[in-house]
């Protein structure tokens, strides 16, 4: 009822946007939070994860453009994301880093999801950044302080390696991604583009006491008064780096989308 509602007054779906904005400025003045700031050039002590996600997918319907526009926002956004220090007892937070992205700053149109649908706006296609570092902080003992979740699962499985469900969304700034550093360790990010890849690892200043694995349960499309829906629950494994046995498990997340694809070998 209230997305319809939004969709009927669309100034009251950006009073509600701006509302969200003021807020979340005013709970970033709270001095008890101390954000990430600081960046270096040199990479600290060792890798914790890589990874590398591919930059042009197949996606339906999308014309290509949006996705070589993509590329772009994301080499502005790595500006202010690669080699971010996360000290202990800081939090890092997606917004508070890139910034509002806008035509001014040189940020272009990409595919964007917005109150359940896909959109076009400056800066769209930030959404891999943020997959790429919730991916790469799970392997680590950071602490997931905040990360939203797709509601809609909107393309299918073109070339994913890691499971459905460790994606997050963003919105500047209310929906943010947002880690919290309990250790006595620095953690760094390290990003940047490729030709084919958006390319990344996490840094840690000193060995970390276990190996961190990522397990996906109970995966399983089902439907659902005529619509499909795919759900899942996403574990971190705590490893022994003897003999790589699990001492500690941990439910990080549940998942459960509406599919908005074809599933495979289903007509909907």
């Amino acid at each position: 009822m209230k997305k319809l509602v939004l969709r009927c007054f669309p100034f009251l779906y950006k009073w509600r946007v701006q509302q969200l904005i003021l807020k979340r400025h005013i709970i970033n003045f709270n001095p008890k939070i101390v954000y990430a700031r600081e960046r270096q050039t040199n990479l600290i002590g060792n890798i914790c994860k890589r990874h590398k996600s591919v930059l042009r997918r197949v996606l339906q319907n999308s014309d290509p453009i949006l996705q070589e526009n993509k590329i772009k926002n994301l080499n502005l956004a790595l500006g202010h994301l690669d080699g971010i220090v996360i000290n202990p007892g800081e939090t890092f937070s997606f917004w508070r880093l890139v910034g509002k992205t806008t035509r001014a700053k040189g940020y272009i149109d990409g595919l964007m999801l917005s109150n359940g649908e896909v959109r076009t706006g400056p800066g769209g296609g930030l959404c891999q950044l943020a997959n790429m570092l919730f991916w790469l902080a799970l392997h680590t003992p950071l602490e997931i302080k905040e990360r939203h979740h797709h509601s809609f699962d909107l393309f299918p499985d073109d070339r994913r390696v890691i499971p459905f469900g460790t994606g997050t969304s963003i919105f500047y700034n209310y929906i943010d991604l947002q880690f919290y550093n309990p250790t006595s360790c620095k953690f760094q990010f390290h990003l940047f583009l490729s030709d084919d890849f958006l390319e990344g690892s996490i840094q840690c200043s000193d060995d970390l006491e276990f190996i961190y694995k990522i397990e996906e349960r109970n995966h399983q499309f089902y439907e659902k008064e005529g619509r499909w829906y795919r759900t899942n629950e996403i574990w971190r494994l705590e490893l022994s780096k003897e003999d790589h046995t699990v001492v500690h498990e941990r439910l990080i997340m549940v998942n459960n989308s509406e599919v908005k694809y074809m599933k495979p070998g289903v007509s909907m």
